[in-house]
């Protein structure tokens, strides 16, 4: 048994809600060394918080390495900036995040300089930025331990939020010290219709542990899910009318391109529907699912519907001609991609169905339309439209899991000293922090963000204090 020491990390998240996901570690050793690592750096998405996304609170240079959960850009879409700014240290991901990551930076650097170029400002970061990131990469197997550097090894797990997602367990270790292990869960998901979720290792499940986890659905249980998705297409189609679907390229296009061949092979939606995928980068990733496999369970090789057609720039024109017809298109909010093509055009056709399929962040295209009644004019692309289209959503494809699976996930930990929520709407991280207080047994909750950081040891919580990043 290690005696008790000043040996200990303090715990600090960069943005108190769901956006712009980014964890700062500090390792403070007993011979007086610091370490600092990054888990994720994600892209601020909603406009309020444009600014912040050329805010790096901590100097990246002396950022000794960079852990990646996931693809989202949420979690990775400030690699480059933080490149730009100094960090030229190992980015660890998941071998199928790697395959991923080229797709979604150069995607991203894409959106951003388009953006940059609309309000006459300067790109957050350039192509040379993203191709200095890739060069960081540092491809990890699950399951399979490594060492990071002398104190601190790294373990990533199963997470069945996305193809390559992952829960990181870091183990900070010092000679003659009890470890300390802290488990990200990143965005978590115990399930996903395209991958095997392994358990999580019963030597990780005695250990004594902080977990830092997510709260996108803290406030939602899986009972309060309803499925309208599949029932409202039908009723569309039936009627001979058009479904236009806003998909995110990764994960939510090929789960819907899946439901609907299912819906064709339980006689569903008739087979001569015309089915239509709109976005380069969902395409591409379509792609890889098929060609490459990114550890997808092999009865799942073939997900995709008969009748899909690809769109690009050269038949789109042919698609919006079509009268009943089905179209998956990016972005999953609406606001970038094809969509901005394909929501000006069927927005004001009565009998045309919006269908989103997930989350609408504050000032997206989606957003805007949820809160504009049938008949009332919305602006669309610079244009006033009346909205006689019917848009519907559902959450029932969230690759999140909900309240009572986090409790479920938790309570498989034998020792679990402090859980620390990150990423969810502030009411929402409270209403599940009073929740674990309840059903977990864990000897603290905490609330992660800008406001407080947490110091922790291998005993758990050592103190609260006020957060003072690095200028």
């Amino acid at each position: 048994m290690g005696k008790k020491c000043r040996f200990y990390v303090d715990v600090m998240a960069m943005h108190e809600e769901v956006t712009g996901s980014c964890n700062l570690v500090i390792a403070k050793f007993p011979n007086g060394d610091t370490l600092r690592f990054v888990v994720d750096c994600g892209l601020f998405q909603e406009k309020e918080y444009n600014e912040l996304n050329s805010v790096l609170p901590f100097h990246p240079e002396n950022v000794e390495f960079s852990l990646v959960t996931h693809v989202h850009i949420d979690h990775i879409g400030r690699l480059p900036y933080m490149v730009k700014k100094g960090f030229c240290k190992p980015i660890y991901a998941t071998e199928t995040t790697c395959k991923l990551l080229p797709l979604a930076l150069t995607d991203s650097s894409k959106v951003l300089k388009s953006v940059a170029k609309r309000n006459n400002d300067k790109c957050l970061y350039s192509d040379i930025d993203v191709d200095k990131t890739l060069s960081l990469l540092k491809a990890c197997k699950y399951n399979e331990t490594i060492k990071v550097h002398n104190n601190i090894s790294v373990t990533f797990l199963n997470n069945g939020h996305i193809v390559g997602a992952a829960l990181i367990l870091v183990q900070i270790s010092y000679p003659q010290y009890e470890d300390i292990n802290l488990l990200f869960t990143g965005d978590y998901n115990n399930k996903n219709i395209f991958l095997d979720i392994d358990p999580i290792p019963k030597w990780i499940l005695q250990l004594p542990l902080t977990v830092i986890q997510e709260s996108t659905y803290g406030d939602i249980d899986s009972s309060m899910m309803t499925k309208c998705f599949q029932d409202n297409i039908k009723k569309c189609i039936n009627n001979d009318n058009t479904v236009l679907v806003p998909v995110f390229s990764l994960g939510r296009a090929q789960e819907i391109l899946y439901e609907l061949k299912k819906m064709q092979k339980e006689g569903e939606l008739n087979s001569d529907i015309p089915i239509y995928l709109d976005g380069r980068l969902a395409i591409k990733y379509t792609n890889l699912y098929i060609r490459d496999g990114l550890d997808i369970k092999l009865e799942m090789n073939d997900f995709l519907p008969q009748n899909l057609t690809f769109v690009d720039k050269a038949n789109r024109k042919e698609v919006l001609t079509d009268k009943k017809k089905i179209i998956l298109t990016t972005s999953g909010m609406g606001s970038y991609g094809p969509a901005q093509t394909y929501i000006p055009e069927y927005i004001s056709r009565e009998g045309a169905l919006i269908h989103f399929t997930g989350y609408t962040a504050e000032g997206t295209m989606g957003n805007r339309l949820k809160e504009t009644k049938y008949g009332d004019t919305v602006e669309v692309r610079g244009l006033m439209v009346k909205k006689k289209a019917d848009v519907e959503y559902t959450t029932e494809y969230s690759a999140h899991a909900k309240a009572d699976e986090m409790i479920e996930f938790l309570k498989q930990f034998k020792d679990l000293k402090l859980i620390l929520i990150n990423h969810g709407e502030i009411e929402a991280k409270k209403t599940f922090a009073k929740r674990l207080v309840e059903e977990v047994d864990t000897k603290n909750v905490g609330l992660l963000g800008r406001q407080y950081f947490f110091r922790v040891d291998s005993y758990g919580l050592v103190k609260t204090l006020s957060t003072k990043f690095e200028q």
